[in-house]
């Protein structure tokens, strides 16, 4: 069970300096919610990054957009091949993921250097959230395909993090 509610709709609507150094201490979900963790992380970072795209001016924001549009589409391909190694139905949890829904919604109907600053505190808040799920699962997950999926997600999403803090801190 996860040891800490998601952050990501507090720190998309929250000033950033208050959040950013936060760590957050997680367990390893079960498989079928890891695999739902995942999918909800992919599918926010194709959907918000495409909306960047679409609305940002802002070089720093549209870089990183791009890259997480390419990446995660490509680790939305790898997580697809490691659940069906796995053996293992998606399964969603709406109290543990990320409350990417209301988070996309409140991104669409921004504009300009406000949604600049959302996006970037989304990105912060869904990549801490998902570096903390892939080291607790590259060690503890009880699945192999699934942990090598966390394995290789980590030193991503580790990357992933430092880019995002740098967009939510000189946008």
């Amino acid at each position: 069970m996860l040891a800490r509610r998601s952050v990501l709709f507090a720190l998309a609507a929250a000033p950033l300096a208050a959040h950013a150094s936060a760590v957050l201490a997680v367990d390893a979900l079960p498989d079928a919610r890891f695999v739902g963790f995942c999918q909800t992380v992919n599918d926010f970072e194709i959907a918000s990054g495409r909306l960047a795209l679409a609305k940002s001016a802002n070089e720093n924001v549209r870089g990183y957009a791009s890259r997480m549009v390419a990446e995660y589409n490509e680790a939305a391909q790898y997580l697809v091949k490691a659940r069906a190694e796995a053996g293992v139905s998606y399964a969603p949890d709406p109290s543990n993921p990320p409350n990417t829904v209301a988070v996309l919604q409140r991104l669409n109907n921004l504009t300009g250097p406000e949604f600049d600053t959302a996006y970037a505190n989304s990105q912060l808040a869904i990549q801490t959230e998902a570096n903390a799920q892939y080291g607790a699962f590259s060690q503890n997950g009880e699945n192999g395909a699934l942990r090598r999926y966390a394995q290789r997600m980590f030193p991503i999403s580790e990357q992933h993090l430092e880019y995002a803090r740098r967009i939510a801190g000189g946008r």
